[in-house]
């Protein structure tokens, strides 16, 4: 099925949310971002775009973080909050978020990024590297090859940057740290710490 609306900033998600909540694999990402929670001491401010209605969020709840969610979805943004009713979340595009006016000591971003257009992609990468402390971490997912693609639930366009691209935008916006990895489900994603 093709989610057509081009007004649509949930990328198409919002249409087919009950769908996409019904059948989310929740087995893969959530041990990746708990593993990566590691590097921040517990209790942080953590940033999650994305946040659909709260798959990766549990382990960080779980984990005691301080976790604040963005997403451009009404109805994933509804169960968000009736899944965590103490946590602020806010319904908008990522893009467009005013959770960026407040600071972090971290911020994910599952299976968002190559979603959004590139001059999104790029703003979002420098909002996440104003609104991060010092030593802050950044995770995102996208493929490692520069390389675009129909997304599987929605029928619209996809895009990569490449793994080289992503490490310049990182670094020009005062990232010095960036590795990336793969994990069970195949998924490539990106760290990087600030300053």
């Amino acid at each position: 099925m093709t989610v057509t609306n081009p007004l649509d900033k949930s990328n198409g998600y919002d249409e087919l949310a009950e769908v996409f909540m019904r059948i989310r694999n929740t087995s893969i990402g959530p041990s990746t971002v708990l593993n990566w929670s590691h590097s921040l001491a517990r209790g942080s401010s953590i940033l999650e775009l994305g946040c659909g209605n709260g798959v990766i969020s549990q382990v960080l709840v779980e984990a005691g973080f301080s976790l604040y969610g963005v997403d451009a979805s009404p109805k994933m943004i509804r169960a968000f909050r009736e899944r965590f009713p103490t946590v602020q979340a806010e319904c908008a595009a990522v893009e467009d978020s005013t959770l960026f006016d407040r600071t972090f000591d971290g911020i994910v971003a599952w299976g968002l990024m190559f979603l959004l257009p590139v001059d999104a992609q790029k703003l979002v990468i420098a909002k996440a590297a104003k609104a991060l402390k010092q030593r802050g971490q950044f995770l995102f997912t996208s493929h490692r090859e520069a390389i675009g693609w129909k997304d599987a639930m929605t029928g619209r366009e996809s895009l990569s940057l490449g793994a080289e691209a992503y490490q310049e935008l990182l670094k020009a916006q005062g990232f010095t740290s960036v590795e990336n990895r793969s994990d069970e489900g195949d998924n490539y994603y990106y760290v990087a710490t600030k300053g």
